[in-house]
């Protein structure tokens, strides 16, 4: 079955052709482009794929769901910029039926050299994230940290993603700068209200979770730095809709 690849994209000239190259055997291979003020779009045209300038607007879920509209193949594979599909998925992606409407694919972090076996990124690990689906089986939904939506159960596959995010610790910061004004933008749209003690201990509560109960400290120094990183996230996203300062 033909499938076709989407990637979005911003802003992302340094690992574009690591991440189209691993789709090749795709033989549609869309990249949605918000709006990038380096060469991103440029070497995605030089390296076979179809650019689409389509600005976010803060909303990755819709971005998704128009991205699917513009694909020919019935089959759509979804893939960030900082991902490679691994060889082992390939060959499992090549030589599937597909039978169910969309299939959650195990993804393995890599953050600072290290891969992460443990903490925050053992979820996608052991129980995977839908990436695979069928055209018209369900649509997407939430603004960040977007999750497919379909009526039926999704199916999985053995083979991974491999995850290769920031490059630095200052990149990793001005990510979750940004996620967190959407998801905080979201839930205030949403009737959300915070208090003091949530702002307070939600974000401690995290990372003792993640980094003790899910032992994201056999990760090593990368673990920890990720578990914090993380929480620090949970408190802007809390503070920012405290204080309605969405910067």
């Amino acid at each position: 079955m033909n499938i076709t690849a989407i990637l979005l994209v911003k802003n992302e000239e340094k690992t574009i052709q690591r991440a189209v190259n691993s789709v090749s055997f795709c033989d549609e291979i869309l990249v949605i482009d918000d709006e990038s003020t380096d060469s991103t779009a440029t070497k995605a045209k030089e390296l076979g794929a179809a650019v689409f300038t389509h600005a976010l607007n803060g909303n990755f879920s819709e971005q998704r769901n128009w991205a699917m509209q513009q694909a020919k193949n019935n089959l759509i594979l979804f893939l960030d910029a900082d991902e490679i599909i691994s060889e082992e998925l390939k060959t499992e992606l090549i030589s599937c039926e597909f039978q169910s409407s969309c299939y959650a694919i195990p993804r393995r972090d890599f953050f600072w050299d290290s891969e992460l076996k443990h903490g925050e990124t053992q979820k996608a690990r052991m129980g995977g994230i839908v990436r695979l689906l069928k055209k018209g089986s369900g649509t997407w939904e939430g603004k960040v940290h977007e999750e497919y939506i379909s009526t039926d159960a999704p199916g999985r596959l053995k083979g991974f993603i491999d995850h290769y995010s920031h490059d630095s610790l200052s990149s990793f910061i001005q990510d979750i700068n940004i996620y967190s004004t959407i998801r905080a933008e979201e839930l205030s749209k949403n009737g959300k209200k915070i208090s003091i003690a949530e702002l307070i201990f939600f974000p401690l509560g995290k990372f003792f979770y993640t980094y003790f109960m899910l032992a994201g400290f056999l990760d090593g120094p990368a673990g920890f730095v990720y578990s914090f990183v993380m929480s620090f996230h949970s408190f802007l996203v809390r503070a920012k809709l405290l204080t309605k300062l969405y910067v």
